[in-house]
């Protein structure tokens, strides 16, 4: 039988208090995972249940609101009058537009327009 160093559980007991800040985090996220899965309509104790319309309504409507909100947050500070006059902006902001309606993946359309700002401010403008 192998003996267990004594230092091990020495270790453990000075190592523990540090360790509960960490413990109680992970216990609240684990909680409110819980509580949002219920009330999205996916709890695990009951999977036939159908989803809510209303959470099928906000999977339909948040995503084209977060994209608009998107796009006003990013031309906010556009100055028209300043040396590139918006320029990169509105070449990435076509990027975007094509992207989206050509694939419809709003990743892939994000990603896109943000490399195609990041080359034109970087190595263009």
């Amino acid at each position: 039988m192998k003996k267990i160093d004594s230092r091990v559980p020495r270790a453990f007991t000075a190592a523990f208090p540090h360790t509960l800040p960490i413990l109680a985090g992970f216990l609240f996220l684990g909680m409110t995972y819980g509580v949002h899965m219920t009330t999205s309509g996916h709890p695990f104790w009951f999977p036939d249940r159908p989803t809510p319309r209303y959470v099928l309504f906000l999977g339909k409507a948040l995503p084209p609101a977060v994209f608009g909100m998107l796009v006003v947050y990013c031309l906010k500070s556009v100055n028209l009058l300043a040396a590139p006059n918006g320029l990169p902006e509105a070449i990435a902001l076509v990027v975007v537009i094509a992207l989206h309606l050509w694939q419809r993946k709003m990743m892939l359309s994000i990603a896109g327009g943000t490399l195609c700002y990041m080359l034109l401010v970087q190595f263009v403008f």
